[in-house]
C-alpha cells in the first residue's frame, strides 16, 4: 500500500469551451494518486450548490472519501473561466470562493499525520484563512512528503513562497515560474537553468526539485545530480488540452517516491501520466491500463 496521499487546497470546476469539467490542482494530484494505487484524499471546501455536490458525487464515484470535503454555507464552489490560446490554457479564477476559507479543524489535525505525502500550492493561499490551515496541517504533517507544486496562477507573495518552500520537501514548478520565483524571493535568477534550480533546492533544503518542460518532459534535480527523462507523446484526442498534464505529473512522482523507486523509474511514470492527461480533454480522465500498470 502506497499510503495517504492529501491534495490540500483548491476544488472547482474548470470551465471549458466543451462544458464544466471536475479541476483544481490538488484535487487532480488526489485523483490520480488514488488511480495510481494510492489512496487519494481531498482536503477542501465546497458550496451548498450544484458544483458542489457533483465534486462529491464524483469523489465518490472513484471510491474517494469525501469526509474531508468541507461545506461553506455562504460562498459558492470555485469556478474557473477556462479558454485555449495555441492549445495552452489561460484561466480566469473566480475570487471569494468556498475554497478561500478552509479551515483547521479537528479531523485535518488527526488525518495531517496518518498522511504519507500531501501536494500543495499556491493559489489556494491567497486569502489568509486557507493558507493559515493548509500551513498548520503541514506542520501536523510529520515525515510526510510535502510537494509544493507552485502553480502560479495569480501573484504570490515572498511570504507565501517562503511558507510553503520552509515546509517542503520538494518543490515542482515550470520554466515560467522559475524565474518569477527567484525573483520574488530575491534569488539569483541568472545563469543557465540547472544553475538556478539548484539555488532554489539549495536555498531550502530540499530532497527534489523538478521542472517540467511541456513536451520535452521533465527535469529532476537531487543532491545526487541532474536527471532528464525522455520526452513522452500519445496522439491527441478530439478537443484535447493540457489541463492538469502537470497535476498527473505530480501524482507520479509522489506515488514513485513513496514507493521507492530510482527518481529514473518515478521519473519516467510522471511523464507518461503527463503526456497522457495532455493528449485528452480535462484534468481527471480514466487512465488506461497500460498506465495503470507502470505504477505497479
Amino acid at each position: 500500500m502506497v499510503g495517504i496521499v492529501v491534495g490540500l487546497g483548491e476544488a472547482l470546476f474548470d470551465l471549458l469551451p466543451t462544458g464544466p469539467v471536475l479541476g483544481g490542482a490538488p484535487l487532480n494530484v488526489a485523483v490520480h494518486a488514488h488511480q495510481l494505487g494510492a489512496q487519494g484524499i481531498l482536503v477542501s471546501r465546497v458550496g451548498r450548490d450544484d458544483f458542489g455536490a457533483r465534486i462529491r458525487e464524483e469523489l465518490a464515484s472513484r471510491s474517494m472519501s469525501t469526509d474531508h470535503l468541507q461545506t461553506d454555507p455562504d460562498r459558492p464552489t470555485g469556478t474557473v473561466e477556462v479558454t485555449l490560446r495555441n492549445g495552452e490554457p489561460q484561466y480566469d479564477i473566480l475570487p471569494a470562493v468556498a475554497w478561500d476559507r478552509i479551515e483547521f479543524t479537528g479531523d485535518l489535525e488527526a488525518l495531517a499525520p496518518r498522511c504519507a505525502a500531501v501536494c500543495f500550492g499556491s493559489l489556494a493561499q491567497r486569502g489568509s484563512r486557507s493558507s493559515a490551515a493548509i500551513l498548520r496541517f503541514l506542520d501536523s504533517a510529520g515525515q510526510a512528503v510535502r510537494l509544493f507544486d507552485v502553480n502560479l496562477r495569480q501573484r504570490s507573495s515572498r511570504e507565501v513562497l517562503t511558507a510553503s518552500l520552509e515546509r517542503s520537501t520538494m518543490v515542482k514548478l515550470n520554466e515560467t515560474e522559475l524565474p518569477r520565483v527567484l525573483q520574488t524571493l530575491g534569488l539569483a535568477a541568472v545563469g543557465e537553468v540547472d544553475d538556478r534550480m539548484e539555488t532554489l533546492r539549495r536555498a531550502f533544503g530540499l530532497g527534489m526539485a523538478v521542472l517540467t518542460r511541456g513536451a520535452r518532459g521533465t527535469v529532476l534535480y537531487t543532491g545526487d545530480g541532474r536527471i532528464e527523462g525522455a520526452p513522452v507523446s500519445y496522439p491527441a484526442r478530439p478537443n484535447a488540452d493540457n489541463v492538469g498534464a502537470g497535476d498527473a505529473c505530480s501524482a507520479g512522482l509522489l506515488v514513485g517516491t513513496l514507493r521507492g523507486w530510482p527518481p529514473k523509474r518515478t521519473l519516467d511514470l510522471a511523464n507518461h501520466l503527463g503526456a497522457y492527461v495532455a493528449s485528452v480533454t480535462g484534468a481527471t480522465p480514466r487512465l488506461p491500463a497500460d498506465l495503470l500498470a507502470r505504477a505497479r
